[in-house]
């Protein structure tokens, strides 16, 4: 232990007293490190966007989905038997989570008029399941479903129309039809192309203004068929897929179509992505490496007569190879710790969301990768350790008698 020190000690000494022409060959390796961490690390981030993007389009992986419909009339099943037989579907098969979603238009009684505007009933889960993050107030709950004043999710544009800047004022509208009602927006999200308005409401409520005698065909809120969303493991979702249609078929006697929804292949694509990203930064830090280990044979070259005299006082092969190698491995470990730390300071300071996802925010916003930032340690560490392998055996071969007439 004691030898490993002194020759760590003198390594740091040679270091010190050489700072200049280190920091001269360190450049190469401090800036190789800080390029791969920092792509490593930002395309982990950037993978971590499109994985999100993909998962509020389609559904996490895996997302079942599944349809119910007479196959005589085409009609949907009996809304409370079927939230009954989903209910029990989940219950017993142990689903964590189920989202109804049904696509339609509203009546919003707006200050430029009566509009009927795209609405999506869907389950409080489905923001769970679709990675709904609000840039403003909250997505939709269980309470939601019995509250006598609907709640409401809408996206930027909406709010443009109602004409409210944010929800500080607790935004409220009036949902049109024979039985109007004041519904209060509880959150914003930020989606949707261009001026589209977009709203989200609870799959079920509590209200008078749903029952069905409350529907009239000129002023209804519209509505297509519900359907409902299953989130379960990917590699179980074939299975589920038939275990569903065999089970709501049978108990709702209904013809019930399931498919998996969610992007296909999104898991290769970004391995594939982290993949290339890794390949990169290793052929950076190469180039770096060989920019020392030139330096490194030059150096040696410089320092012979004073191996040389060393080695005539008594000093090892073994303790002439440490030196020069760990001379090496101290300078380049130092450039990572440099590298890194500059990159981690980039990283977190760069406005990431309003440059890869329109201001959306992260539903899992990723730290600093600690792989990459152990990646460039260890990287710098060994790229030290080869560039100094070649100038130590050089050293070590040099003859005591030569090494002092240079």
């Amino acid at each position: 232990m004691i030898a490993v020190l002194g020759a760590l000690s003198e390594a740091w000494d040679e270091v010190r007293v050489h700072k200049s022409r280190v920091v001269l060959s360190l450049v190469g390796v401090f800036l190789a490190v800080f390029a791969m961490t920092s792509v490593t690390a930002l395309g982990l981030i950037v993978a971590q966007v499109q994985q999100e993007g993909a998962e509020r389009g389609s559904g996490r992986p895996a997302t079942v989905a599944v349809n119910a419909y007479d196959p005589m009339t085409g009609m949907p099943p009996d809304a409370a038997e079927w939230d009954a037989a989903v209910a029990e579907l989940v219950d017993r098969h142990g689903i964590t989570t189920a989202a109804t979603i049904s696509y339609g238009e509203g009546l919003f009684r707006l200050p430029g008029g009566t509009q009927r505007l795209q609405t999506m009933r869907v389950s409080p889960a489905y923001g769970e399941l679709h990675r709904k993050e609000p840039v403003e107030g909250r997505w939709l709950r269980e309470g939601d479903r019995t509250s006598l004043s609907p709640a409401l999710v809408v996206n930027e544009a909406f709010l443009e129309l109602l004409g409210v800047p944010d929800l500080s004022s607790r935004p409220t509208v009036v949902l049109g039809g024979p039985t109007p009602v004041r519904a209060t927006i509880v959150g914003v999200i930020r989606e949707g192309y261009g001026s589209e308005p977009i709203v989200y409401r609870a799959d079920r409520s509590g209200g008078p203004w749903d029952a069905p005698g409350a529907v009239d065909p000129a002023t209804a809120m519209y509505a297509g068929p519900s359907t409902l969303e299953l989130w379960v493991p990917p590699d179980q979702a074939e299975q589920v897929m038939e275990v569903v249609a065999r089970d709501l078929g049978a108990a709702l006697d209904v013809q019930v179509d399931t498919y998996r929804q969610d992007a296909s292949g999104l898991e290769e694509t970004l391995a594939m992505l982290r993949l290339a990203i890794r390949c990169a930064g290793i052929v950076v830090l190469v180039l770096g490496g060989l920019g020392v280990l030139n330096i490194g044979l030059v150096t040696v070259r410089q320092r012979i007569r004073e191996i040389g005299v060393r080695r005539s006082f008594g000093a090892t092969s073994g303790r002439i190879f440490s030196a020069v190698m760990l001379e090496s491995v101290c300078a380049t470990a130092l450039a990572g710790v440099a590298a890194v730390g500059c990159s981690i300071v980039l990283v977190r300071n760069l406005p990431l969301e309003q440059l890869l996802n329109d201001g959306i925010p992260l539903a899992d916003t990723p730290g600093f990768p600690v792989a990459a930032a152990v990646e460039g340690l260890v990287a710098a560490t060994a790229v030290g350790a080869l560039a100094g392998l070649l100038p130590a055996l050089i050293a070590v071969r040099a003859k005591v008698i030569d090494a002092i007439r240079f």
